[in-house]
């Protein structure tokens, strides 16, 4: 009890004072900071001055307009839209040099099966590299000047693709492209979450942002098939013509990462109305690189080594992943060889794909609003709160499927039996795909948290790796196996590591309880709610 006195008096004391310091200081209490916080950063060794000169610290008011989670739907729209068009750039500049492949080796003179997948390889190398610095400095510098300058690179570069004198030339320039192209897919993931707040709204994103790094890959054999005859050059002044169509977007995107927007605001202010005491929190960051090395950067390869959920969800991805780039190789295998196709034609056989991932993007609205329904039942079934059940239900549905068109893709593609027979087995794999990868990406944000950058790193540059390197075995190994055996070599791995989503789903909660992470994330969840009753109780005594 005299504990609880003690600290009864020290409470309106405290509240004493303020109000006194209210009375003197009118119009300082309007710029003190208010109560929403933007969106968490990840903040190393904060410190004030030196000389322990007071700051006023600058947050969001309640509903500023400023704050991107209170900007309107149609801005909301605006900023989602364009960054599927900046995903679809990327992505399509991935597949684009496959159906210019036979007029590009023509003209190159390069006969070399392995040689002619580095366009698309390399390319996809960027896409480990870039990553690892562009994702850091989106967090620090904000959103709209790396989205910028890295489209710049990849717009310059692509310029440089179709200008290449030489074979050496276009590979080292599919390299720069695809280092430049790998911002949109590591950071609009983050912008989705910097304009939404709530899991649904932010889960629809992703779903719509997945399905549209499906897309892009798919239009671009379509697009470079046809136009290739014309001159190889001209599938990437194409693709040049579609990044210059999407720079207006991409200008008038605003910035929606909040500790930069309120870094502009606390500098507008200092300037305009003389007050040198006004900060944001990330100006009074003190960073040491040491700390950021050992602790930031080398956390996503700690998840991937050390956490069985990363490491798992990570290889799954990377096989499905790799197998898609695959069919960039084994298709001209197929249709020309089997069936006799141009390359215009031969693009239009990764259509179904597409269809398959609008189908599984329908199968996740309809699974969300499923699932909101039994959350809002009185009471709500105890498996509904599981983040195991909220997510991996849609990739145990999407794990047979993968299988089993490859089975169907391989032993159907034959002379005696027509060509859309083969062609319609990537609608299974299109629904496998995108069930599979839109799943557990949810399920690792959902299961990490505030590591879910990390982990979504270790994802996206493993996952590149493999479609960077595996596309090197595909013709050796159709040739030597024969594309039946060859699927099936391919179906059977997946039918492997389609066993994990149902681990997942039985050991998933018991694995993540046992990690690391997981009881760092528990003891954080618990010291945050053992405040907030602390807080509470104060409020309650006052």
């Amino acid at each position: 009890m005299a504990d609880r006195k003690v600290k009864d008096r020290s409470l309106r004391e405290e509240l004493d004072a303020r109000k006194h310091a209210d009375s003197e200081k009118a119009d300082d209490a309007s710029e003190k900071t208010m109560s929403i916080e933007p969106p968490p950063c990840e903040c190393l060794n904060s410190t004030i001055s030196p000389d322990e000169t007071p700051h006023t610290i600058l947050s969001f008011k309640p509903g500023d307009p400023t704050n991107p989670r209170n900007w309107s739907n149609t801005k909301k729209v605006f900023v989602v839209v364009s960054g599927i068009l900046l995903v679809t750039n990327s992505t399509l500049g991935s597949s684009i040099p496959s159906g210019a492949s036979d007029e590009t080796s023509k003209y190159f003179n390069v006969t070399s099966e392995t040689q002619l997948v580095l366009p698309a390889s390399m390319y996809l190398l960027g896409y480990v590299l870039g990553p690892l610095a562009f994702s850091p400095l989106s967090e620090t510098y904000g959103r709209q000047i790396v989205m910028r300058s890295t489209f710049a690179i990849y717009t310059a570069f692509t310029l440089g693709c179709a200008l290449a004198p030489s074979w050496a030339g276009l590979v080292v320039m599919r390299l720069l492209t695809g280092i430049g192209a790998s911002t949109p897919l590591s950071v609009i993931g983050g912008i989705y979450a910097d304009i939404y707040a709530t899991p649904k709204a932010r889960g629809r994103a992703i779903s719509v942002f997945m399905c549209s790094t499906c897309f892009g890959p798919l239009l671009g054999p379509v697009m470079s098939g046809f136009i290739a005859p014309v001159s190889w050059r001209w599938a990437y002044w194409l693709q040049l013509i579609i990044a210059g169509a999407t720079w207006p977007l991409l200008l008038t995107m605003p910035e929606t990462f909040a500790p930069t927007i309120l870094a502009k605001q606390a500098k507008k202010m200092r300037k305009e109305s003389g007050r040198d005491d006004v900060y944001a929190p990330t100006e009074l960051e003190h960073r040491d690189m040491r700390e950021i090395f050992v602790v930031v950067l080398t956390r996503p390869i700690r998840l991937f080594l050390f956490e069985a959920v990363v490491l798992c969800s990570c290889l799954y991805l990377s096989l499905i992943y790799a197998i898609f780039y695959m069919f960039l190789q084994s298709y001209p295998i197929i249709y020309k060889g089997i069936y006799g196709f141009n390359s215009g034609e031969e693009g239009l056989a990764f259509l179904p794909i597409g269809i398959g991932s609008i189908i599984a993007c329908l199968i996740y609205l309809y699974w969300d609003h499923w699932l909101d329904q039994q959350r809002a039942r009185d009471p709500a079934p105890a498996w509904s709160q599981k983040v195991e059940y909220a997510r991996v239900p849609l990739a145990c549905l999407g794990a047979p499927l993968l299988p089993a068109s490859m089975f169907w893709l391989g032993w159907a593609a034959r002379p005696d039996i027509h060509w859309s027979v083969p062609m319609v087995s990537a609608i299974p794999f299109g629904i496998a795909y995108l069930l599979v990868f839109i799943a557990l990406i949810n399920y690792i944000v959902d299961a990490y948290e505030v590591y879910s950058a990390s982990a979504m790193a270790a994802a996206s540059c493993s996952r590149s790796l493999f479609g960077a390197v595996l596309p090197f075995a595909t013709a050796p190994m159709f040739t030597k196996l024969g594309v039946a055996w060859a699927c099936s070599l391919l179906g059977f791995l997946s039918m492997l590591m389609g066993i994990i989503p149902f681990l997942f789903l039985k050991y998933g909660d018991t694995i993540r309880a046992n990690s690391k992470f997981g009881q760092e994330l528990k003891k954080q969840k618990e010291d945050a709610e053992k405040k907030e009753r602390e807080d509470e109780e104060r409020m309650i005594d006052v």
